[in-house]
């Protein structure tokens, strides 16, 4: 490595989280001295931390803040203050509520940041903070990406609830749709939507209904009955849900498959095929990995590759960005930018894990 890599590395984020513990494990590896860890929590209570964390040259990386159910209250809360609403409750676990305001907590956090990076021209950050808001803003993120000709699920903007949905199908004259929450993540407030021509309706969501709460599971429900869906629509459609095109998903065998690739620098790096039952198939819903050369022809492999790089160029301030992408018949779609989708543990390119592979990559960069 350069000189470049001997300069402090400074973690804000989770302390007792696996992305700081694999940070860690990557810096060893490659013999890097260990990271200083600013914990989120501490920081939103004393933002001079990390003012005197990057006091000198030194590099930045803005970890999520997971799901630390303290941190995602104070979050919510300062969002709340900002907004002139009551203070809020503390949400119980995986409850989805007050998305908009927890929106506007991190926006808040995150421009803080964007200002102390103003003050210190000295500290190189690894994605900038203006880039990691539109990627967690998931339809704005859509709409940027579209804008850079990169190409994306069609889009029909917000739902305002389940009339307003069956008006949006009538008008497009559609029968699969997605709806998802503006600021969820990880299939978090996703509901995949179909009808037929004798108005029987079918939603599969991750999404459990609980009296007049919804929370989300890490297990796909389905909902067959008119009134748990029109319910459920109208709860998720309160956290500014959006419309989106259903993409079709290549099948393996009796199953569907996306893959998320790991851009790095702007280029393709580490990949894995999510293979899946259902529509969706992100990890943590019990769906597995497979190998992408085993699956993609030479033509998907290509338009796979070609279509990352048009989005990390869409993101020229972001070294690491997560994709999710459907790549089908010689073409590729983003279905989602992560804008911390880097916790692929295991998984190699060039022999090393996406942690030891964006610190080498960054040095590289930044020389």
């Amino acid at each position: 490595m350069t000189a470049g890599a001997v300069l402090p590395f400074v973690l804000l984020g989770v302390g007792a989280g696996k992305r700081v513990r694999l940070m860690h494990a990557a810096r060893a590896a490659l013999g890097l001295a260990p990271a200083q860890v600013i914990e989120w929590r501490d920081w939103l209570a004393r933002p001079a931390l990390l003012d005197a964390a990057v006091a000198r040259p030194c590099v930045l990386k803005i970890e999520s803040p997971g799901d630390d159910a303290t941190l995602h209250h104070a979050l919510l809360t300062n969002g709340c203050a900002a907004l002139g609403l009551p203070a809020p409750r503390a949400p119980e676990h995986g409850e989805l509520s007050l998305s908009a305001a927890w929106f506007k907590g991190f926006t808040r956090a995150m421009e803080a940041v964007a200002a102390l990076l103003a003050r210190q021209p000295h500290v190189r950050v690894l994605n900038a903070p203006h880039e990691l808001l539109l990627m967690t803003d998931k339809l704005r993120c859509q709409q940027h990406l579209q804008a850079h000709g990169v190409p994306v699920a069609r889009l029909f903007g917000l739902v305002e609830g389940y009339d307003h949905l069956r008006a949006l199908l009538d008008e497009h004259r559609l029968d699969r749709v997605f709806i998802k929450a503006r600021y969820g993540s990880s299939a978090s407030g996703v509901i995949a939507y179909r009808r037929n021509g004798r108005g029987a309706e079918q939603t599969t969501s991750s999404a459990h209904l609980a009296g007049s709460v919804v929370y989300n599971v890490k297990r796909l429900r389905r909902y067959d009955r008119h009134a748990d869906i029109v319910q459920l629509v109208d709860l998720l459609a309160a956290q500014e849900a959006y419309l989106e095109g259903w993409l079709p998903k290549p099948r393996h065998g009796m199953a569907h498959y996306d893959v998320r690739v790991l851009t790095i620098g702007g280029q393709a790096a580490h990949r894995v095929a999510r293979v899946g039952a259902s529509m969706m198939t992100n990890l943590h819903l019990d769906n597995r990995r497979a190998d992408v050369d085993a699956l993609l022809d030479s033509a998907d492999r290509a338009a796979l590759t070609a279509t990352a790089h048009g989005a990390a160029a869409a993101f020229p301030a972001s070294h690491v960005i997560g994709l999710d992408i459907v790549a089908r018949q010689g073409k590729a779609h983003v279905l989602e930018a992560n804008a911390f989708g880097d916790l692929l543990p295991g998984l190699l390119h060039d022999g090393l894990d996406s942690y030891a592979g964006q610190l080498q990559s960054f040095v590289r960069h930044e020389a």
